[in-house]
């Protein structure tokens, strides 16, 4: 099947070269930018896997599933152990990522899909991670899932900052593996794949669930992950004289439950009990549910390991700055299939996907820079999604460029092995899942649930609850009542970081 990838013009590179701000090839922070000769800027390679535990990695204690790839990444570089994704769950958090401001600042609060593809977007003026690095002379690619704006919208990638997109647009159609397109910039790239949908109640009446016959009907010969990655590669090869910001947001390991076959060989016979998957709790069936989701991780893994060999191969990967962090946290009750709890997929965290308790945001985050940050170590900082963009701008000798009003806040002197004072407070909101609220202070952690009414449950009355991470990661036992002047501080801090949203109300939030 035919490629194609969106060139830079000389003029567009002329332009880039008077916008460019770094003297003498420098990397210190706050070092003025020059043109983007090879020689003068790092790359920026951002992997964000989707829905992944803060425990599925082999180097954040993960045991059955293999991640070899991600952990070597992590012994050449820092593991960010305290590291917090925008949002309990995809387009919220994703806004974040991009425009460095938390929850209670962003425009895009909650998953919202719009008709008749993609979700509710992001305005056309907004200042996003993407269009910064373009005027610091970056050539820009995604690839993967977007879910800042559909096809047709003022909030679709090649607007918001990124010269080349190749994946899903939209979050919905991203639920199939196999599905009949993709999106090559603004064009649809037909794929191979039968049509089907990705949500089926069980298993047709009389089918084997124990038969391989039984699920041919869910799988095709066009595996998206794969076809993702192959464009990805084929971005950085075409680049590879120019500084470029490669962010790849893997739609693994979100369900449905789909790993090709080659995939579930790895892991077969290696979860005796491992029941098949007949449907009824959403999305797809599966023979071997425990086994596919583990081969979707690794294959995830081996798209890494993928990305960096091609770079490596080009003689890049000292030049490369390597982030890998998800969306959010793993999903609960075995939904689609899934068996988080068998995997210990959230460590030792409670909450899972959709909420502010630590599993549903605490993410595994690597970044890997040779040279320049110490290899093997751990950044026990309190970091946040925010804070990638000054961040990545900072480490890129561009922070004169970091606009003002950000809730960000550089981490660059941590990872690069300085000193630095800790985060003040990190904020996050969520008007979904029953509405939440939490704040953490240091050690300290506010948690607000159940805000707005959901089915026959009527909202409940604003309350903190307080956990101290340092001596109770699990957020097992709530210390409110015993330390009052704590809880006030947090609830004055919530008080001042919510700004109401017409676009997503919370009224337990906008009335105070």
């Amino acid at each position: 099947m035919g490629r194609r990838v969106m060139q830079i013009g000389w003029c567009l590179a002329l332009s880039f070269l008077g916008e460019s701000l770094l003297v003498g090839g420098r990397f210190a922070l706050g070092a003025e930018p020059a043109g983007p000769s090879r020689n003068s800027r790092p790359n920026i390679v951002f992997i964000l896997a989707d829905d992944l535990g803060y425990g599925d990695l082999g180097c954040f204690g993960q045991k059955k599933i293999r991640t070899p790839n991600l952990d070597q990444l992590a012994k050449e570089g820092m593991r960010l152990t305290q590291h917090y994704s925008g949002n309990a769950v995809c387009a919220p958090s994703r806004c974040v990522l991009m425009t460095g401001r938390h929850p209670g600042h962003a425009f895009i609060r909650n998953n919202r899909e719009t008709k008749p593809e993609g979700q509710y977007p992001i305005p056309a003026n907004t200042v996003t991670l993407g269009k910064l690095l373009q005027k610091q002379g970056y050539v820009t690619g995604a690839f993967g899932k977007w879910g800042l704006g559909g096809p047709e919208s003022e909030g679709r990638p090649l607007q918001q900052g990124i010269n080349r997109f190749f994946g899903f647009n939209c979050q919905a159609v991203a639920h199939n593996f196999y599905p009949t397109y993709l999106w090559d910039d603004e064009k649809r790239f037909p794929l191979r794949n039968p049509q089907f949908p990705a949500h089926q109640p069980k298993l047709p009446e009389g089918a084997d669930p124990r038969s391989p016959a039984s699920y041919a009907g869910y799988v095709g010969p066009d595996y998206s992950a794969d076809i993702i990655t192959e464009q990805a590669l084929k971005f950085v090869r075409d680049h590879k004289d120019q500084p470029f910001f490669l962010y790849v947001p893997t739609t693994i390991p979100h369900l449905a439950l789909q790993a090709p076959e080659d995939a579930l060989k790895e892991y077969a016979g290696q979860f005796p009990d491992d029941p098949p998957y007949v449907g009824g709790r959403g999305y797809l069936p599966h023979r071997t549910p425990r086994a596919a989701y583990a081969a979707m991780v690794t294959r995830m893994d081996r798209h890494v390991g993928q990305i960096v060999s091609q770079i490596r191969e080009l003689g890049l990967d000292d030049q490369t700055i390597y982030v890998f962090s998800s969306d959010n946290g793993p999903l609960y009750d075995k939904l689609g299939g899934t068996d988080c709890e068998f995997f210990e997929s959230a460590g030792p965290l409670r909450g899972r996907k959709g909420s502010l308790y630590e599993g549903g945001f605490r993410e595994p985050t690597i970044v890997r820079w040779k040279g320049h940050i110490p290899a093997g170590t751990i950044g026990d900082r309190v970091t946040g999604f925010e804070d990638w963009l000054p961040t990545l701008l900072d480490l890129i000798g561009a922070s004169n460029a970091i606009p003002s009003g950000l809730d960000g806040i550089s981490f660059a002197p941590a990872l690069l092995g300085k000193n630095q004072a800790e985060r003040p407070f990190l904020y996050r909101e969520f008007p979904g899942y029953g509405g939440q609220v939490s704040l953490r202070m240091g050690d300290w952690k506010g948690v607000v649930q159940n805000l707005i009414p959901q089915g026959k449950r009527a909202a409940q009355p604003w309350k903190i609850e307080l956990y101290n991470l340092k001596t109770d990661i699990g957020e097992t036992t709530d210390v409110a009542a015993k330390h009052p002047e704590i809880v006030a501080r947090i609830d004055q801090l919530m008080r001042e970081q919510h700004t109401p949203s017409a676009e997503f109300p919370f009224p337990a939030l906008d009335k105070r």
